[in-house]
């Protein structure tokens, strides 16, 4: 068993706790914590309490950065959105990415954050 310290706080003695550094989420790990945490609440508390959760949240948020980013030049490519595109109509280009990135970024919400 590990020294646990303890502080005083009046009367009573508290153990001196601390949770692990955990590395900073990105949008979709954030959004897989509030998922689970809300709708997914026995999954969630397992994870948590197994040390698990923030390890699964930064796998989800690395697959699901990857995922967009693959699908997005995937669907750029089959759709003929390229570079000469960009330099001939800037508006028409940035309009072309946004739409496709936000397809890319629905499918990956679907199939990873909110499975």
């Amino acid at each position: 068993m590990s020294n646990i310290t303890y502080r005083a706080e009046g009367n009573y003695l508290l153990p001196n706790l601390s949770l692990p550094q955990s590395e900073k989420l990105g949008k979709y790990g954030m959004l897989r914590r509030t998922f689970l945490r809300e709708q997914k609440p026995g999954i969630y508390t397992g994870l948590l309490l197994s040390g698990q959760l923030n390890s699964h949240l930064s796998e989800i948020d690395r697959q699901a950065t990857s995922m967009v980013e693959q699908l997005t030049k995937q669907m750029a490519e089959s759709a003929g959105v390229t570079e000469e595109l960009k330099d001939a109509n800037q508006l028409q280009w940035v309009g072309l990415m946004n739409n496709l990135r936000s397809a890319a970024e629905e499918i990956a919400l679907r199939e990873l954050i909110y499975s």
